[in-house]
């Protein structure tokens, strides 16, 4: 059943699209939390060299966009993994939350804003949307790439996380 909203489209979409990578996000590590720790951590021949560190990749690379969206200062340098296997759970989970309660909260007028990056690798000055379907792509990115090393260490059951999977049964789930 189609919702009425009396948001615009685009709003409507990229808040759908934040809850989709915290839902995705959160199917993710609830399926890892099965799989022995040892595993998880063990490193393997990809652009990061484990689940775990690729979990914190994505981690960071969502709080820089966050910084981002609500125009703070932002942290320019990426950090080495350190921490319990279940902080970088529980840490994913908690920042994937409050990306998707920021892009949730946002106007119309804050999500066609546009925002100025000046950093060492690029400068852009896009609006705001465009930076949220970045970040939520990026994740949807890493997450492929988690789920092609389990299956590389013998993870054979990983989870659906397809947008649309989201849009037809994700949501259900929520509810």
């Amino acid at each position: 059943m189609q919702q009425v909203t009396s948001l615009s489209p685009m709003t409507s979409l990229m808040q759908n699209y934040a809850n989709y990578n915290l839902w995705a996000n959160d199917r993710l590590v609830n399926w890892l939390r099965t799989k022995p720790e040892e595993v998880v951590q063990r490193e393997v021949p990809s652009s990061f060299p484990s689940i775990q560190k690729t979990l914190w990749h994505i981690w960071e690379a969502q709080q820089y966009w966050l910084s981002i969206l609500r125009k703070e200062e932002t942290a320019q340098s990426y950090s080495e993994c350190n921490g319990s296997l279940e902080d970088t759970y529980s840490g994913i989970l908690a920042q994937s939350k409050e990306l998707a309660d920021f892009v949730g909260a946002m106007s119309g007028d804050d999500i066609h804003n546009t925002t100025l990056i000046v950093s060492p690798w690029f400068q852009s000055d896009f609006q705001n949307f465009e930076y949220i379907m970045h970040v939520v792509t990026h994740s949807t990115y890493h997450r492929g790439q988690i789920t092609t090393i389990g299956r590389n260490l013998g993870f054979t059951d990983a989870p659906m996380t397809d947008y649309n999977f989201y849009n037809v049964m994700g949501k259900q789930e929520r509810n």
